[in-house]
């Protein structure tokens, strides 16, 4: 059931939506965030949230820059996107 250590965006979103549903104190946590996401073991999964972990405290402590969003697009609803040089 262990795939290698890349993940889609599609199992990404998954595992942001299973941390909303399985909280730090439900009893299978990480069974569970596994078993959402498919296709990865429960030690994947906690390296990943590990490197999610990683990633949060360094834009907190501002270690890294936030991308340069530019408005695009009008009426009502405000829209962003970000520079193509961002995106690489």
């Amino acid at each position: 059931m262990a795939s290698s250590g890349s993940w889609t965006a599609r199992q990404n979103k998954l595992f942001e939506n299973a941390l909303a549903v399985y909280e730090k104190d439900t009893p299978e946590r990480w069974y569970n965030l596994a078993r959402a996401v498919g296709g990865k073991s429960v030690e994947e999964v906690k390296r990943h949230y590990q490197m999610l972990v990683e990633d949060v405290n360094k834009i907190e402590a501002g270690e890294v820059p936030l991308p340069n969003y530019r408005k695009s697009g009008g009426g009502n609803t405000k829209s962003y996107s970000m520079d193509i040089e961002e995106q690489r």
